[in-house]
């Protein structure tokens, strides 16, 4: 690594970055185990019922109440991959380049130009924006962001424990060199052609921390978040899983247009559910079938529903199971769970049968494939021809509240195994809270487990490459072996399976790399071909994004991808 004042460069530096593990939640949240049990505590949400928060009337300050599963573990967008935790940095930070809300196209942040030609991206940055600390943001603090994220030669690197794994796909391993030219210009040089990249600079995890705020806190910034957004921290409250936020007044963007934020964790889908419906929340989200119904059933809000971008999912550990190396018994596995049944009568219809790592609504997903059927007959005469005919058992590893890709997900896990025991395969239920399910399943100490993923920016890159593309060097990998331990240098943990597919991997770098949309339409097509034959995973299903809305919010905007834009919302 070598910097002259306006420059800085990176030669693979990112060998130590890659072997960060990410602990924290996969663009996740918790909920209730199944819609109705819970085995975590609940707040009453009483704070947000104490004062008039009645949207303005007269002097009291209007506050906006927004209800979810799952608190969040940090407020560091570097220090996790949670969808939990993006939700409220979203407020609190702002990116170089932003999604239109509730669509995918991107649009200005603190970047008002970009462009990408070849291996080179041009940004001019916003003028006269200030952080919430009272600094004014320039292209120092993207490179003093960028550098905390990846570089461990940084004096103020996070640290490989306390870094994500976002570092390397979605910057490090594209970035070679930041020039900047003055306070509000920058040219990134990438280390290839890589079509991604601006779509990677709006992510959530692509955010820009104050570079005064990074040498004062430290790792500390994750309960001492300073940004550019439309709120800041009023008050962090672990203890009782609240987060409240006032309106930054110095914003440079649209809004704010409530005094005060709210984040209130309620475990149980149908309490939050009935919150809304009482009143005593403005918006939720993480929404089964049960909850759904009551949310639809409330007099004073409405559900609001589009079509997710997201994919629910099954990993086979490879490394940790040998019988899952062989492809027919991840077939047969796929024949013999229903997922028709599980779609259908356990999610209610608000989702449908995946078939492949790709959702429909993105770019490479292949239409000609179909969802594995349920044909318990195939599947047996599948484990048969592999020689496992008499069974076999492993481990199921679920988190147990619900996840808007599962939202049942114990039921689920209940029906996995009655299904598989139909064809002699015995499955023992291992049933954690999400965080201490989600350290577990990083370290690879699972033999299968649920999980999903909602995207950050719309791309097929942020599905097949994140987390399906072991991105460890060509070294670690074995001849004739489709699977690597998780113990390999700068091993990608996104990918639960351990799969490690040459010729997958072969064509998802292709798919990086390449500009022309019908050429990436083609490499996605065939990669997605390879992913469902190969199976990896038994693929679940793609989910709705369903929020309940309370009827004095308005202005709020439902998105697939980023958000929730709340500095839109107004109370009435």
């Amino acid at each position: 690594m070598s910097q002259d004042g306006n420059s800085l460069s990176r030669r693979r530096f990112l060998s130590a970055a890659g072997t960060a593990t990410a602990t924290a939640a996969l663009a996740g949240c918790t909920g209730g185990n199944g819609d109705e049990t819970t085995t975590e505590e609940t707040t009453d949400g009483g704070e947000t019922t104490t004062e008039d928060d009645s949207g303005g009337n007269g002097d009291s300050p209007s506050v906006l109440r927004y209800g979810r599963g799952s608190h969040s573990p940090t407020l560091d967008f570097q220090n996790s991959t949670s969808g939990e935790v993006a939700k409220v940095t979203e407020q609190l930070y702002d990116t170089l380049i932003n999604f239109e809300p509730g669509k995918s196209t991107l649009t200005q942040g603190l970047a008002t130009e970009y462009t990408l030609e070849g291996t080179t991206a041009s940004i001019t940055l916003r003028e006269g924006v200030m952080f919430h600390n009272g600094e004014e943001f320039t292209a120092q603090d993207f490179v003093a962001t960028y550098r905390r994220f990846v570089d461990s030669d940084y004096e103020n690197y996070a640290g490989d424990d306390y870094v994500s794994a976002y570092g390397p796909f979605t910057l490090g391993s594209w970035i070679d060199e930041i020039q900047v030219d003055g306070d509000y210009s920058m040219t990134i040089e990438l280390t290839q052609t890589y079509a991604p990249f601006l779509r990677n600079l709006a992510m959530f995890a692509a955010a820009v921390h104050s570079q005064a705020a990074i040498e004062e806190y430290g790792t500390e910034l994750s309960s001492n978040p300073v940004g550019t957004g439309p709120f800041q921290l009023s008050n962090l409250d672990d203890a009782n899983e609240l987060i409240r936020l006032e309106a930054n007044s110095d914003y440079w963007g649209d809004g704010p247009n409530v005094d005060e934020v709210v984040f209130v964790t309620i475990g149980q889908n149908s309490t939050r559910a009935q919150s809304l419906a009482s009143g005593e929340l403005d918006i939720t989200d993480g929404l089964g079938a049960q909850s759904s119904v009551q949310v639809e059933n409330a007099s004073n809000a409405e559900l609001v529903r589009t079509e997710g971008i997201n994919i629910g999912y099954m990993a086979f550990n490879m490394a940790s199971v040998e019988e899952f190396r062989d492809r027919r018994v991840r077939q047969a596995i796929s024949h013999a769970i229903n997922t028709e049944a599980i779609v259908n009568e356990i999610y209610s219809g608000f989702a449908t049968q995946a078939s492949q790592p790709l959702p429909p609504n993105v770019l490479g997903h292949n239409d000609d494939l179909d969802p594995y059927p349920y044909d318990p007959d195939e599947a047996q005469r599948l484990l048969e021809e592999a020689g496992y005919g008499d069974g076999f058992s492993f481990e199921l590893a679920t988190f147990q509240n619900p996840r808007g890709y599962n939202p049942s997900p114990i039921q689920t896990a209940e029906t996995v195994r009655s299904n598989l025991g139909d064809i002699g395969i015995e499955v023992e239920i291992n049933q954690q809270s999400f965080g201490p399910f989600l350290e577990y399943t990083a370290q690879g100490r699972h033999d299968a487990c649920f999980l999903g993923w909602y995207t950050d920016n719309a791309d097929p890159d942020n599905f097949m490459y994140v987390l399906l593309h072991p991105q460890v060097e060509e070294g670690e990998l074995t001849d004739g072996q489709d699977w690597v331990s998780f113990d390999a240098e700068g091993y990608n943990t996104s990918n639960r399976s351990g799969w490690a597919n040459s010729e997958y991997m072969d064509l998802v770098e292709q798919g990086q790399s390449a500009y022309d949309e019908a050429e990436r339409e083609s490499l996605y097509n065939e990669a997605n071909q390879i992913a469902h034959d190969e199976a990896p995973w038994v693929y679940l299903d793609y989910a709705d994004e369903l929020r309940g809305v309370s009827n004095r919010v308005s202005g709020f905007q439902i998105a697939a991808i980023s958000g929730p834009y709340l500095n839109l919302v107004s109370l009435n």
